[in-house]
């Protein structure tokens, strides 16, 4: 099934800006781990077959997708603001500090950025929100696999490292068993402080 797309690169493009950028995080809502954000200018014209909302594919369709996206971008860049500047700015300022880094770290800058949501992040580049971007932009559905891909994969490494949370099944995120393991163990050094003091 391939998603129509809304046309916000090639209309952009079409009033002066070059190199559009979509902008996407993953990561907010769990207890542990950092917030990651993805940045991609993807080429014009380009149909990724397959593309969706990160929400709407299975863990393998994205793991496909991720190489697809990174071989096919004009440039992509990953990023991410640990549980520690979390605790520190809270997850607001850490998801922009997140994104910043993204856009920062592409190395075909972007003049104009597309963000997921309706908070724009203080950027050195004009750009504008788009509700629900990942479903309805392209760009910003792509930057959304690879936020997604890479936070998952992070949290893989961490339930070698920290078995006793099983991270490799909820992600970080605050299930029952999560829940159960904090009670019991106490939390990791990857656990944001903030996000436990509601726990009993």
């Amino acid at each position: 099934m391939t998603v129509e797309w809304k046309p916000f690169e090639r209309e952009i493009r079409a009033s002066g800006a070059c190199s559009v950028c979509g902008v996407d995080e993953a990561g907010r809502g769990p207890l542990a781990g950092p917030v990651y954000a993805a940045a991609v200018i993807l080429p014009d014209g380009l149909v990724i077959e397959g593309l969706n909302d990160s929400k709407k594919l299975s863990e393998k369709k994205r793991e496909e997708l991720f190489p697809l996206i990174c071989a096919q971008a004009v440039s992509y860049s990953i990023a991410f603001a640990d549980e520690k500047e979390i605790d520190t700015y809270n997850i607001l300022q850490a998801t922009y500090l997140a994104m910043r880094r993204a856009v920062e770290g592409l190395t075909v800058p972007a003049d104009y950025v597309l963000v997921d949501g309706n908070r724009m992040p203080p950027l050195a580049v004009p750009g504008e929100t788009i509700i629900k971007g990942d479903a309805v932009c392209q760009s910003i559905a792509a930057a959304s696999i690879l936020a997604k891909v890479s936070r998952d994969r992070f949290m893989l490494e961490m339930d070698a490292k920290y078995p006793q949370y099983a991270f490799a099944q909820h992600k970080g995120y605050g299930t029952k068993a999560h829940y159960e393991a904090l009670r019991t163990y106490g939390p990791s050094p990857i656990h944001r402080m903030t996000f436990l003091k509601k726990m009993h």
